[in-house]
């Protein structure tokens, strides 16, 4: 099976166009949906389709070029076969990391980590245990634009797409994050847009909140404001100090990430301006 993702000018006919296309190249939909955004007047479409015959699916990629310059379309098309070659960023805290590599031991992730970045040493032995690369990088003021290039030369050589931020508590430069814009997911412990910045969970318990969360957004330059993919709530109370709102809140971040992960994977995100469409 493939996955197609089109965004363009919304126009009548889109829908039908893509669904006479799929056909005429002897092309099944599986799965199809779609979204107008009546504020920028952007359209949005992901359809999962299987080719019923072995020149389907080049037939497919070489006719629907027609279609894709008739509306402008900015489109890709992904196997659903091939996993999606990611790199897991971590410092000290190990608690994401051992959900993401007990998701991808138990094949319910659909990516292929290709290497863990740390600026600490803490996780090597979890890393390794599992039979991956283990990448210490060490990060300070001095050497900031040094590691940062090491880094890249890893996700170059690993051929990797999608990079993880599972509790990485260092700041990428906005180079970085406008180099691989829509391919760096944080997670942030908190409820964004609420608790900016570090100790959150500090911040909200002094707020006395009733509520607390995690939010799994895309890294941009300005730190905390990336579009957001996927979050979550939980209800605590005043008995809760911060050390508890922690406690209660690890639980919620790797799950909120393995969630965004998951809809990375299945190529489900569209990019609309500071915004996400999740199809």
């Amino acid at each position: 099976m493939f996955v197609l993702r089109v965004k363009c000018e919304d126009k009548p006919g889109i829908v039908a166009a893509v669904s006479t296309c799929l056909s005429n190249a002897g092309c099944n939909i599986e799965e199809s949906a779609q979204f107008n955004d009546h504020q920028s007047g952007r359209f949005f479409m992901r359809v999962v389709y299987s080719p019923l015959t072995e020149s389907a699916q080049e037939t497919f990629s070489r006719c629907f070029e027609t279609v894709a310059q008739a509306y402008d379309m900015i489109w890709d098309v992904h196997d659903c076969a091939e996993k999606v070659k990611t790199v897991i960023m971590v410092s000290k805290a190990d608690h994401c990391l051992h959900e993401i590599l007990y998701r991808w031991e138990s094949g319910n992730a659909s990516i292929d980590i290709v290497g863990v970045v740390s600026n600490h040493e803490a996780c090597r032995t979890l890393v390794e245990s599992h039979g991956l690369p283990f990448h210490f990088l060490p990060i300070t003021p001095e050497n900031k634009s040094e590691q940062e290039r090491s880094l890249r030369c890893i996700i170059a050589d690993t051929d990797a797409e999608l990079i993880v931020l599972a509790r990485y508590m260092q700041v990428l430069s906005a180079e970085f994050c406008e180099d691989f814009r829509g391919r760096v997911i944080n997670i942030h412990h908190s409820f964004l847009p609420g608790f900016k910045g570090a100790r959150p969970y500090d911040q909200a318990y002094a707020r006395g909140v009733k509520l607390i969360g995690a939010t799994a957004h895309f890294a941009t330059s300005d730190l905390d404001e990336g579009p957001i993919i996927e979050q979550e709530t939980v209800r605590i109370t005043h008995a809760d100090d911060p050390k508890k709102l922690r406690d209660i809140g690890r639980d919620t971040e790797k799950l909120v990430l393995a969630r965004a992960i998951n809809i990375y994977a299945q190529h489900r995100i569209f990019l609309n301006r500071q915004r996400t469409v999740i199809l």
